[in-house]
């Protein structure tokens, strides 16, 4: 056996199963070149039916299946110790492969002694450079460097920019430090000298000890940029989270004191920290700006528009401005407003992609809300309903009147969502496929402009002549190298680029997918929706609060007393749902019988139409077995 390829997969079933055709497609040129290939996934108990996938598509992958998720450091080792190839590779599922990647990597180590292991040029899914493709040691300043975002102003120095080897040319072959995680190739003799994958790491920093141990024991890493995969990093949308930095700045933790020393070590740490909380404060205040701006926005100009109309209100009825008491300007106006954008938020108006008649829909309510609690007022407290009445419109008009204008001025986030041009390029028959998905996926109406692939040539003159926000590769007829080379000469930075892979029935993207299954997910109710997601955990809050409330009574009949106040507490602070795959009750409690089909089939429905209903029953029907 010439290669063994370990793939380590959690949840990305629509990447992996484009990463293993890839794989396979490169076959032919594999076995010109005489390499034979084995194939290890390894499942970390993802959910998506990524095994059944991989079953059906790819029986002759070496499945390993986990009822957990390990880590990528600990489900790489278990296909490691199986392997039996002369070489051996760890590739992300998210990667597409060119037909000869293999091949050259294998040249060059056969024609390198001293490479211990060797890493690619990776470019994501818009033909943009990945700047992991090649990284430096992280010493304590080169940490700093890159957490405290300082590289981002120097990229090309050695000094500043020794994290990611900035001073090396994209281009050029040369000896590295550390290796991407998404791409190391070995040998077998060089593995078995230096060990498996170090399991105290979770997830990030598994790769830069396994890379540095190459080095200790006398090996050299590379850098060859003339094989090149596509990564679409799934997880870089996360990197500005938290979650992200704390998570890396653990596997850094780990890292230090397993290769810096007393000082060297107390240093390393400090600056880790001082980078963490630069990142975490800059990170805060710009996720706090970016969602109070908006709203402050549309109650500025709400307000401004209740005390002009008030004050003319005021003087249509006496004729003076002043007929209104100040308490009613600076505490009623302001609630007034409060309940409109609270109630606008409920109804998903503050959410994306914008839709008006939530915005609409919301202010109606609210304002409803805002007349039947004037009703109940006592007449000394009824000031002006008209005002009232006349300050919605004005504010359901400014609020949406203020999303035109970000839409006009092509703010982020609101965007024009017209439907314009894509280019597909394949055959006629893969892009009358193509086409067929677009118009199953959502994207019906989309302009259609059919290309060859013999006339890719022309590729930038139609993104112009048609104004095309998309092009659109066929798998079948176009090799990974085509796809590259052909992103990588884009003539616009305005343009998505997205492949549909051969035999598949989904189109997938930098960093998305789209499928007959998710419009069919958006199309119904689906829970993973901002509003759903919303009401959903206000509805646990609350209930939760209230059975709080009413426990010293509740506890007594319940038939699960010791877990009652658990659950209760679980809920209250959001680790757990009422109702929900993973929640206290299953959606199938709404039903007295079934087999393990028929709840499944139920929890699926639950989560495509989602109603708040469903969870009130349940839990209703379930009070006594909390």
């Amino acid at each position: 056996m010439t290669l063994s390829i370990v793939i380590v997969n959690y949840n990305v079933r629509f990447f992996l199963e484009q990463c293993l055709e890839s794989v396979y497609n490169s076959r032919r040129d594999c076995e010109t070149g005489q390499l034979e290939l084995e194939v290890f996934v390894v499942d970390n108990d993802s959910a998506d039916d990524s095994v059944k996938m991989v079953r059906e598509r790819f029986p002759q992958v070496k499945l390993i299946e986990n009822k957990e998720n390990v880590g990528f450091a600990k489900a790489n080792n278990q296909a490691l110790r199986e392997c039996k190839g002369e070489y051996v590779l760890l590739l992300n599922p998210d990667t597409l492969v060119e037909h000869d990647t293999f091949v050259r990597c294998v040249d060059f180590i056969a024609s390198h002694h001293d490479c211990g292991a060797l890493g690619v040029k990776m470019v994501d899914g818009n033909g943009r450079f990945l700047k992991e493709s090649k990284r430096g040691f992280p010493t304590p300043a080169a940490s700093f460097y890159k957490l405290s975002g300082l590289i981002k102003l120097f990229p090309h120095s050695r000094r500043i920019a020794a994290y990611y080897m900035g001073h090396i040319p994209n281009d050029q072959t040369a000896q590295i430090e550390i290796l991407p995680g998404a791409f190391i190739m070995t040998t077998r003799a060089a593995l078995d000298k230096v060990g498996l994958l170090d399991e105290s790491y979770f997830m990030y920093g598994e790769d830069i000890d396994f890379s540095w141990r190459f080095i200790l024991a006398g090996y050299k890493n590379y850098y060859l940029p003339e094989a090149r995969i596509i990564h679409y990093k799934g997880e870089s949308t996360k990197k500005g989270s938290m979650n992200y930095v704390y998570t890396f700045y653990n596997a850094m933790s780990i890292f230090s004191k397993r290769y810096f020393k007393g000082s060297h070590a107390a240093m390393y740490n400090l600056l880790i920290h001082l980078a963490i909380w630069l990142r975490a404060g800059l990170s805060f205040m710009r996720r706090l700006v970016s969602r109070i701006v908006l709203p402050l926005a549309d109650f500025a100009m709400a307000f401004g528009g209740f005390v002009l109309i008030k004050d003319l209100w005021a003087k249509h009825l006496a004729n003076t401005v002043n007929y209104y008491p100040a308490e009613y300007t600076y505490a009623v106006l302001p609630t007034y407003i409060a309940v409109l954008m609270l109630s606008t938020w409920l109804n998903g108006g503050y959410d994306k992609p914008l839709k008006h008649w939530r915005i609409v829909k919301g202010m109606a309510i609210g304002a409803t809300v805002l007349l039947v609690f004037y009703s109940l007022l006592d007449e000394t407290q009824r000031y002006s309903r008209a005002i009232l009445l006349l300050g919605a419109i004005w504010t359901t008009l400014t609020t949406i009147g203020l999303r035109v204008l970000l839409t006009v001025l092509g703010a982020e986030g609101y965007q024009s969502r017209r439907k314009r041009t894509a280019i597909v390029i394949g055959s006629e028959s893969e892009c009358r496929r193509a086409e067929k998905l677009y118009n199953e996926s959502g994207q019906a109406g989309k302009k259609i402009v059919r290309l060859e692939p013999d006339g890719t040539r022309h590729l930038n003159e139609l993104i112009h002549i048609h104004h095309a926000d998309e092009v659109v590769f066929c798998g079948r007829d176009l090799s990974t190298a085509d796809i590259i080379n052909l992103m990588s000469q884009k003539a616009t930075h305005n343009v998505d680029y997205k492949i549909v892979p051969s035999e598949s029935d989904f189109v997938i993207g930098s960093n998305s997918i789209s499928s007959p299954e998710d419009l069919y997910t958006e199309e119904l109710n689906a829970i993973t929706t901002p509003m759903n997601r919303r009401n959903k955990r206000l509805f646990d809050i609350s209930s939760a609060t209230l059975l709080l409330l009413l426990s010293p009574i509740l506890f007594w009949f319940q038939k699960r007393k010791r877990a009652f106040y658990i659950n209760l507490l679980n809920v209250l602070v959001g680790r757990k749902t009422w109702v929900g795959d993973k929640g206290i009750f299953s959606p199938a409690d709404i039903v007295s019988n079934g087999n393990a089909i028929d709840r499944k089939q139920i929890e699926l429905r639950y989560s495509r139409n989602y109603h708040l209903s469903t969870d009130i029953i349940i839990l209703w029907k379930n009070l006594l077995n909390i």
